[in-house]
């Protein structure tokens, strides 16, 4: 799996997002925006488009067009299967 920042996606960005995350509430939102996606959801573009947009929402973020692409090419990329637990260890591992 690639490193985040070779997206360009800003260290800066991932950090408030962590912190923002660590709010029961809000991490309770976005855990029912992504219960039951698939890896086929995770590699549609469109799917993964409005997945950000909505996460975005929820986590009051304001993205501009470019970080939105950087973070729906990155999604796609890591061919992320969130039914197969080594790929979620390897993204919780990128993000601590």
């Amino acid at each position: 799996m690639a490193n985040y920042q070779q997206y360009g996606i800003s260290p800066q960005l991932v950090e408030r997002i962590k912190l923002k995350m660590k709010n029961p509430a809000v991490k309770e939102r976005v855990k029912k925006l992504v219960d039951g996606l698939t890896k086929s959801d995770l590699q549609d573009r469109a799917k993964v488009r409005r997945l950000v947009k909505s996460s975005t929402k929820l986590l009051s973020e304001q993205l501009t067009g470019a970080q939105e692409e950087q973070i729906v090419q990155f999604v796609i990329d890591q061919k992320i299967d969130p039914r197969n637990t080594l790929h979620l260890i390897k993204l919780w591992g990128m993000f601590r």
